[in-house]
């Protein structure tokens, strides 16, 4: 895929703790520059980012991240709060206490509260899949399927491992028909970006793409 039209799948990203309003602002700059799928930024940036593309750009943020084990309940809140705030697309962290603990009841009513809470806008479930088992990711799938969620998110980023290949092809063949695939965590080369989707992916989290390609002009 050309790489201008592989940027226009890619969630412009910038989840650093040390972000500065600054360093966001020149991402909404680039991802309306580059036509990039949204910018996903802290929950902080959210109204400010949101107020500046005013509609050229789509803002995504983080809800319970990185580590995901806050209640449902103050992710519902985060949810409702970073909507208000004028977020297009929500990527939360799911209870991998939960899912590791084979309680995928939990994890299916909070991943459907959080959805709820979205009135509309689209959902990601990051599932942070380096933690996750062979039998995990796949009984992940199931769930997410069922949650009514848009997208299942391989990882975070902050964890010990990012997306790969191989699990991007489980993801794929084990969700349902209308749940999409979005790749994250280590993603730093559109070799690598076009590997992941290949292997089914649909969407990319990336932070570096951008520079690379700039660098290419």
């Amino acid at each position: 895929m050309d790489h201008k039209e592989l940027l226009k799948r890619v969630d412009h990203t910038l989840l650093s703790q040390t972000a500065t309003w600054e360093e966001v602002q020149a991402l909404c700059d680039e991802g309306m520059a580059y036509e990039t799928a949204s910018g996903c930024i802290p929950p902080r940036y959210v109204k400010r980012a949101a107020d500046y593309v005013k509609g050229r750009l789509k803002i995504c943020t983080v809800v319970g991240f990185p580590n995901g084990y806050s209640t449902p309940e103050v992710k519902v809140f985060e949810t409702e709060d970073a909507i208000r705030n004028g977020a297009d697309e929500i990527d939360m962290v799911m209870d991998i206490g939960l899912a590791k603990a084979g309680d995928w009841e939990g994890v299916l009513e909070e991943i459907k509260a959080v959805k709820a809470s979205c009135n509309g806008h689209i959902l990601k479930v990051i599932v942070e899949a380096c933690q996750l088992t062979q039998e995990e990711k796949v009984a992940v799938c199931r769930v997410v399927s069922m949650s009514g969620a848009d997208f299942i998110k391989t990882s975070t980023g902050f964890a010990s491992g990012g997306a790969t290949v191989e699990d991007v092809k489980l993801f794929r063949e084990n969700i349902s028909p209308d749940v999409r695939v979005k790749a994250a965590g280590g993603i730093r080369t559109f070799e690598q970006a076009q590997a992941m989707l290949d292997a089914g992916a649909d969407r990319i989290g990336a932070s570096a793409l951008v520079a690379l390609y700039r660098q290419e002009g």
